[in-house]
């Protein structure tokens, strides 16, 4: 039986790292991709491929849809060349930024950043994948709690992961007749850079989330990779069009 290979954007840092990393940990090979850090995206395939797995770096932009015709390219030869294959098998759509800004100062600007890049981009880009993905394969994509929960300044950005979530059941309902599975994972907030690294390095802020949040603390990056390599283990296999969110019981 082939090892299962599972592509995951913006895996060079952050939770896209975390998840690469506990994929890897589970028996997935992975293909991870970067948007300018190449050197980021290398030290983590090395670190990949030091635990015995094989891994590979691609760069891409997911705000830049013109360009998903040649990333495909890439990714078929980068299957044909390392793996010898010509199908992957877990697609996790997790390349994204955050923007914070109070509805009545959003810029459109900002606003067709957000929707290139958390929205346009998943949808086209996924798109474009599809021929590449194995019948029986598996998709997840990336919300946050903010879709369920709301907070001033993430209007744009909570309403594009809320049309994430409604794409992700048409897409389980039209992709199901090739087997393959659609869920999306939805972390609540993390200590990481994101968003300039508002919920690690603001004190306040995180004593405040911590103090909303059932198991009294802010989540860490390997709080999320776990889960998304859970769901696309084997025996979570019949989970589908579903909406996982791991916040540790924020906002209850």
């Amino acid at each position: 039986m082939n090892t299962p290979i599972a592509l995951v954007t913006g895996g060079s840092r952050g939770l896209g790292k975390n998840m690469a990393q506990a994929l890897a940990a589970r028996g997935v090979d992975v293909v991870l991709t970067y948007r300018s850090n190449q050197k980021e995206a290398e030290a983590v395939v090395a670190e990949i491929e030091r635990s015995g797995r094989k891994a590979a770096a691609l760069q891409l932009d997911v705000g830049v849809s013109s360009t998903f015709a040649s990333f495909v390219e890439q990714v078929r030869e980068v299957l044909k060349n390392r793996w010898q294959r010509d199908r992957f098998d877990y697609l996790v759509n997790n390349a994204g930024i955050g923007i914070h800004a109070s509805f009545a100062e959003t810029t459109e600007a900002q606003f067709d950043e957000l929707v290139n890049i958390q929205f346009k981009g998943p949808f086209f880009l996924t798109q474009k994948l599809l021929p590449l993905l194995a019948d029986g394969g598996r998709i997840v994509n990336i919300s946050s709690g903010l879709a369920r929960f709301a907070l001033p300044g993430y209007s744009a950005y909570a309403a594009m992961k809320g049309a994430m979530e409604v794409l992700t059941r048409y897409q389980a309902k039209e992709l199901g007749s090739r087997g393959i599975a659609v869920n999306i994972v939805a972390p609540g907030a993390i200590e990481t850079d994101f968003g300039g690294g508002l919920v690690r390095d603001n004190k306040q802020v995180n004593d405040m989330i911590a103090s909303q949040t059932a198991l009294g603390r802010v989540g860490r990056p390997e709080d999320i990779g776990g889960v998304v390599a859970s769901l696309l283990s084997p025996e979570n296999r019949w989970i589908n069009a579903q909406r996982i969110e791991a916040s540790g019981g924020m906002f209850l």
